[in-house]
């Protein structure tokens, strides 16, 4: 019963998502995103166990040095933010490359520079932040060819496919996390050797390994794919932080992570990977609501208990 259970959901979601896909790419523009506005202020309000977990995340981000009155106001322009992802998820294809790129802007990308300088391909380490597709468009562009990435292997497999060919219409060459004719780490490995350059979300490690780090000062653990990777191949790895404007869309290059020391490229992972994490905890920091975590980071934070269970101290 379970089984059939989850077959009739997942072919329910892959139903909405292409009913949503449609629906949004016929509505005005304005009209697309005081929708999704007031869907993101919906869903904050509900309170879901995501919305909790955001809300506990975005505590241990600004330190504890909000009230409960302003940590919920957070929360609802995360929410926003995260609702906008969606909304222009919906409507990247059809904005074109052209208007992603002129209403992009980056900072540091001379350390992008440097590496290609150097005819080297580059590896860049994103948390969920911002809209990391429009950030592709602009790479790509960037580049002036494709980059290869990793794609979570969703439920149904119409649903998984979807979400690739979306992906692959923007540009990209995405390999699945799991279930490919080979690892993601080998196709990743040849392609960045043969001078490919690769986008890889490490905010969060989907994996029962993963690399020890100190997060927001919490100790966390994270993917140490994109460092082994840069180590094993020579490309040059770089922390990207993505935020949106008002009208479009902000990038923050930090400048190279070093990634050799040792005999065994494993060697220099745990160290590279505390530099990501430190150089997401300054960006982060900086916009904390453009960053979309609905998941548990830390395990010692738990989800938000619901309003009615909270007051603010005496």
């Amino acid at each position: 019963m379970s089984s059939r259970r989850e077959r009739l959901l997942g072919r329910a979601a892959d139903a909405g998502y292409a009913a949503g896909w449609r629906a949004v790419r016929m509505l005005p523009e304005p009209a697309a995103r005081g929708l999704f506005d007031r869907a993101g202020d919906w869903a904050a309000g509900r309170e879901g166990t995501g919305v909790r977990r955001l809300r506990a995340n975005l505590r241990v981000v600004t330190g504890g040095t909000l009230s409960e009155s302003e940590l919920d106001e957070l929360t609802r322009r995360a929410m926003r933010s995260y609702a906008r992802y969606w909304q222009e998820a919906f409507r990247l294809p059809t904005l074109g490359a052209a208007r992603i790129v002129a209403g992009t802007t980056v900072l540091g990308v001379e350390h992008l520079e440097e590496a290609r300088a150097a005819g080297r391909g580059v590896v860049l380490a994103l948390p969920h932040s911002g809209n990391w597709d429009a950030a592709g468009v602009w790479f790509i562009d960037w580049l002036g060819g494709p980059f290869m990435t990793v794609a979570e292997r969703l439920k149904p497999e119409s649903l998984y496919r979807r979400f690739l060919d979306y992906r692959e219409s923007l540009g990209m060459r995405v390999v699945p996390l799991t279930g490919g004719p080979r690892p993601s780490s080998d196709v990743l490995r040849d392609w960045l050797a043969d001078g490919g350059s690769a986008c890889l979300l490490v905010d969060r490690n989907l994996g029962a390994g993963g690399v020890p780090v100190r997060f927001f000062g919490r100790d966390a653990t994270m993917p140490g794919g994109a460092a082994m990777l840069a180590a094993e191949t020579g490309a040059s790895l770089h922390p990207v932080v993505c935020r949106f404007t008002e009208h479009g869309w902000q990038l923050k290059v930090h400048p190279e992570v070093p990634v050799t020391g040792g005999a065994d490229p494993r060697d220099a992972v745990p160290t590279a990977m505390q530099a990501v994490a430190d150089a997401f905890t300054e960006s982060i920091a900086e916009r904390p609501e453009d960053w979309h975590m609905l998941g548990r980071i830390w395990a010692d934070v738990p989800a938000d208990e619901p309003r009615t269970a909270r007051r603010d101290p005496a």
